[in-house]
């Protein structure tokens, strides 16, 4: 079973933009179907980007084309390259890896705050 570890949160002026990473150890990474979460104060997680089983991403509404997920097999590493950030965007970002053998795992969450 995978680990995950994002990073690449922080501070953030509106407009601005952040890079996520989520590093995954273990085995058969690429055999993994990732995705990023995010959960605000008082709010439930929320989807914000994944990929399908042909690992073609896939967006939440709200995303409106800032955001984009990718992954390197030979890093083991998803990213999320997050673009005209908004304060309504600050939350704490998890990775999610599932596999159907291996059940959902999360990592341990990464803060991004935007704010002037």
């Amino acid at each position: 079973q995978v680990q995950l570890v994002e990073s690449g949160g922080g501070l953030v002026q509106p407009g601005g933009s952040l890079r996520l990473s989520c590093v995954a150890s273990g085995e058969s990474f690429s055999s993994y179907q990732m995705g990023w979460f995010r959960q605000a104060p008082g709010q439930e997680r929320e989807l914000v980007a994944r990929t399908t089983w042909d690992s073609t991403p896939i967006y939440a509404d709200f995303v409106e084309g800032r955001f984009t997920m990718s992954r390197d097999n030979a890093l083991n590493t998803v990213y999320l390259q997050m673009n005209s950030l908004k304060p309504e965007d600050t939350a704490v970002y998890y990775c999610r890896a599932v596999r159907i053998d291996q059940g959902i795992i999360w990592g341990q969450g990464t803060q991004v705050t935007v704010s002037s």
